[in-house]
């Protein structure tokens, strides 16, 4: 797997283009990988909902949910999919829209500082073994680039925004994710 310092895609990705996306802040550097986890609609698989709310063209007459998400304007620079299948919505150069309010280290705006990745999961569920060797070997990439991303800023979007989220709760393995990006850390 390799970054395209060029363009920001992974040379692996599949590279779908959403809309939802801006520059970051001048000399604003990445430091962060922000895990988060999804499922369209809740607690189903598959299906091409979450490619099509990142792109804005979720069709709201499928599903009940889908009324009440149908006007969000968000993204992921990254989704792995159950089958580990990786999308990238976002080049990694460039801000997705995937924290929110947020804050972390006493800094606001989390977007402007991180990449931003979704697994196809819920909270109350494991991920598959596939999406682990996935995230692993991005995560990895990812560090390689951006040399500022340690093992402890790799978070979820609890931790950056405790008050209105729990992805990727409480099945997601973090010591498996950080020892397997960087070793005995």
């Amino acid at each position: 797997m390799r970054l395209n310092l060029d363009s920001g895609l992974v040379e692996d990705a599949c590279f779908v283009a959403s809309p939802n996306f801006d520059d970051r802040p001048a000399a604003c550097g990445v430091d962060a990988v922000v895990v988060h986890c999804i499922s369209l609609p809740p607690k189903r698989f598959g299906g091409g909902h979450i490619e099509a709310l990142f792109c804005n063209r979720l069709d709201v007459s499928t599903h009940e949910y889908f009324r009440e998400i149908g006007h969000l304007q968000v993204s992921a620079h990254f989704l792995i999919a159950r089958n580990g299948a990786l999308t990238q919505f976002v080049p990694v150069h460039k801000r997705a829209w995937h924290a929110g309010e947020s804050n972390f280290h006493g800094r606001c705006d989390v977007n402007d500082f991180s990449v931003g990745i979704e697994l196809e999961g819920t909270d109350d569920q494991e991920f598959e073994e596939v999406q682990y060797a996935r995230l692993i070997a991005l995560t990895r990439v990812l560090t390689a680039v951006y040399p500022g991303i340690g093992a402890r800023n790799l978070v979820g979007h609890c931790d950056i925004a405790p008050a209105r989220k729990t992805d990727p709760g409480p099945f997601f393995d973090w010591y498996r994710y950080r020892n397997g990006t960087f070793g005995r850390w």
